[in-house]
């Protein structure tokens, strides 16, 4: 698209907080600058919420939160799928705005509104599925009923990385479930965020029901918000140092929980692996969202026998990557969302190189403007190496070999994080018995990327707790309620 629609699109975007239904100036008296990282010019100059601002957010959830639990569960669906939707017709426009705030390559964003929207849609459905049970006591002296009950305000905190569908993953079921909320979005990318809360507003979510509270400081905030009696739950996707923080702050007041944290997927290739369906799988799980994700393989764990050979094809694919803004044609990786990204990959592959390894190619930051970094691949990683231990987050593959099957599961478990592992194998019944020996919350069995909104997201070890996503998704917003009446036919 060209300046002149970016312009337009932009001055779409809301500028203000989101509390009670009303778009508000910030107390605080200060704002934020969101840039692109493609070029480091300001884009939008947005509010930044006061601790005030934080206080008012949280009385409105809390105010709102008996009618809107009290709100018919298909008329709470009707308005997620009325979102989902207005969100196909806008398309465009979020895709963009994505790609301008985060960098991404504009294909790429447009598959992130696809995913980001199946969250509306399958929590539209999850809203009239929330079941509960009824039955008679095992002494036959009562009737057992066992209800689910929304959770209550709850506070929703995203990160830079997908900032749609973070969004969309933590909403949906909030307010599928009955529970009112209050997102923060990352300082980095808060602009995609406030326009869904407009889109929201435009599908006839009533006023109060969402908040958005944009901040440069998200302790100041966030330590009342957390305090404060009247909330019930917290979602937190992010590093790991800073969810258990969190945790902590969170225990004072005993929150219900759900953690997405940091991740370091082992992707492992066996000697009997279709080589060219796992190189497709490599590019996928390495190289999505620029290796800004969770959920990017960050250990290229490759039986000995081929790890010269898919080192070789591998480096071939990245070579025909295409460098450059995201908005531009044919671009298939963008900037890096700051320099301290570009600071820290550039550190991981200098040491992995110090250490021993190979660099195949890329390895440095890419000079001129913005905050772009040469797609890289390096073999041959030894022990010690930072880039084993570090979550990379970005276009870097590094490649480990292994000797036989437990010298890879050794491998792929050495790491305290556990979010999700990739495999590529033809022999099924190794394949079941890497289900069952990696610590990981996911796997992807011979495909490269396993996020699906009907499907259960979340991880072991430091990688987190809960889940998102799937029929658990809404039971992290919901309480069991057990009630014990007498006999009828006493």
């Amino acid at each position: 698209m060209s300046s002149s629609s970016e312009t337009a699109l932009l001055a779409r975007v809301p500028d203000q907080l989101f509390i009670g239904g009303q778009w508000v100036d910030s107390t605080s008296g200060r704002s934020i600058d969101v840039r692109d990282p493609a070029t480091g010019l300001v884009l939008k100059t947005i509010a930044d919420a006061s601790v005030a601002d934080a206080r008012r957010a949280m009385d409105v959830a809390a105010e709102t939160q008996a009618s809107w639990a009290a709100t018919a569960p298909r008329v709470r669906g009707e308005i997620l799928r009325g979102a989902f939707d207005l969100l196909q017709e806008r398309l465009e426009d979020f895709a963009l705005l994505m790609t301008l705030e985060m960098g991404k390559p504009l294909a790429e964003a447009r598959g992130e509104v696809g995913y980001g929207g199946e969250f509306l849609r399958w929590f539209s459905e999850e809203a009239v599925r929330i079941h509960g049970r009824y039955g008679t006591s095992p002494e036959g002296t009562g009737r057992m009923i066992v209800t689910q009950v929304p959770v209550g305000p709850s506070y929703l905190i995203t990160p830079w990385n997908f900032p749609l569908a973070m969004a969309t993953r933590k909403i949906a079921p909030a307010l599928a479930a009955g529970c009112t909320a209050i997102i923060k979005p990352a300082a980095l990318t808060p602009l995609t965020t406030l326009y869904f809360a407009k889109l929201l507003q435009d599908a006839g979510l009533p006023d109060g029901v969402l908040g958005v509270l944009t901040t440069s400081t998200s302790g100041e905030i966030t330590t009342p918000i957390l305090a404060d009696p009247r909330l019930r739950k917290l979602s937190f996707t992010g590093s790991t140092p800073v969810g258990v923080s969190l945790l902590k702050e969170a225990a004072n007041n005993v929150l219900r929980t759900s953690m997405e944290l940091g991740g370091n997927a082992p992707f492992l290739v066996f000697e009997d692996a279709d080589l060219d369906k796992a190189v497709d799988g490599a590019m996928l799980a390495k190289f999505r969202n620029i290796g800004e994700a969770c959920t990017a393989a960050n250990r290229f764990i490759v039986h000995e026998s081929i790890a010269d050979e898919f080192a070789k094809r591998v480096t071939e694919r990245v070579k025909a990557f295409t460098i450059g803004r995201g908005t531009e044609d044919g671009v298939t990786i963008g900037p890096l969302i700051n320099e301290a990204a570009v600071a820290k990959a550039t550190s991981l592959v200098a040491d992995a190189v110090k250490r021993g390894a190979t660099l195949l190619v890329g390895g440095s930051a890419v000079e001129g403007d913005g905050t772009f970094f040469q797609p890289t691949v390096v073999s041959g990683v030894q022990p010690g190496s930072d880039i084993l231990r570090e979550e990379i987050f970005g276009p870097v593959l590094s490649i480990i070999p292994f000797t036989d099957e437990a010298d890879a599961v050794a491998k792929a478990n050495d790491t305290e994080y556990g979010l999700v592992g990739y495999v590529y194998t033809k022999d099924l019944a190794r394949g079941q018995r890497l289900i069952e020996s990696l610590q990981t919350g996911m796997m992807g069995l011979n495909v490269g990327v396993v996020s699906n909104a009907a499907a259960p997201f979340g991880g072991v070890k430091q990688s987190g707790l809960g889940r998102e996503g799937g029929s658990e998704g809404i039971n992290e917003y919901l309480s069991t309620k057990y009630t014990l009446t007498p006999n009828p036919f006493n």
